[in-house]
């Protein structure tokens, strides 16, 4: 049965490999995405024109035109590759441009947008630790398939004791366990057959209302994206009539909101 959980597996991801992928066009879109800061595209004008002004100049103007970030050719980039994918794209921009493509992801982006898309660049466990170190206690377990007993069953009785409803509940207990126990393992603790249920419900709390809580929905579309998004998607809409994509549209904007569509993709 081990081809029906790998197809399981796919079907619940929303962002997969690219196929024919190759690292290095994909650094060099991003480079040029990203080199416009404070250069000029002044090459067709008369070489007395050709000196940056310290003013930035209108497009149409017989002066120098200030380029900028071309945000959504990163987003196209960055939220249709794997992770891993990713990684090695980081690896060849670092190799054909002598800079790291987080720190200059950084420089280039602010706010929400870039919180998201520096999220992106982190490898899953890196990730995980840097969102839950005050949590986590060790890593996945998921390395050798190896299953303690005694942990699920402790594990069980944790989330039994941290409460049924996600609100009002501890939940960094919660977070900690589902978000480090391997799938094995989690399969063994019969409290979490309602894991997509869960993930719905921070999200729906993470838009839902006032103020959306970017830190809960980045957190939670990222880590899941390749792993059962999809999957959290149809329980959000049987559970609140609404699917994840309309109430992101209600409560985001801008690049920030294409990203975050782009990574959940479409409408189950």
């Amino acid at each position: 049965m081990a081809w029906w959980k790998a197809w399981i597996e796919q079907e619940g991801v929303t962002v997969k490999s690219s196929s024919h992928f190759n690292p290095d066009p994909d650094a060099e879109t991003l480079y040029k995405a990203m080199k416009g800061i404070g250069e000029w595209a002044s090459a067709a004008l008369p070489p007395l024109l050709k000196t940056p002004s310290p003013q930035p100049w209108k497009q149409g103007h017989s002066r120098c035109i200030p380029a900028g970030t071309n945000e959504q050719a990163i987003i196209d980039v960055l939220t249709r590759r794997s992770n891993a994918q990713r990684q090695q794209i980081a690896k060849s921009f670092k190799a054909q441009f002598g800079k790291d493509l987080t720190e200059t992801l950084k420089s280039e982006l602010s706010g929400k947008f870039e919180r998201l898309i520096v999220a992106l660049m982190y490898p899953p466990y890196r990730y995980e630790a840097k969102e839950l170190h005050d949590a986590m206690k060790g890593s996945r377990d998921d390395v050798s398939g190896f299953v303690d007993p005694g942990l699920a069953l402790q594990d069980a009785q944790d989330l039994h004791a941290a409460g049924e409803k996600i609100r009002g509940t501890d939940e960094m207990k919660f977070i900690t366990i589902l978000c480090t126990r391997s799938a094995t393992h989690l399969l063994r603790v019969k409290c979490t057959r309602n894991l997509h249920s869960y993930f719905a419900e921070r999200l729906y709390y993470a838009v839902k209302g006032a103020g959306t809580r970017d830190g809960t929905l980045i957190r939670n579309i990222v880590s899941r994206s390749e792993i059962d998004l999809n999957l959290i998607k149809c329980h959000f809409k049987k559970m609140y009539g609404k699917t994840l994509s309309s109430m992101i549209m209600e409560d985001t904007s801008g690049d920030y909101k294409n990203a975050l569509l782009n990574l959940v993709g479409s409408d189950p």
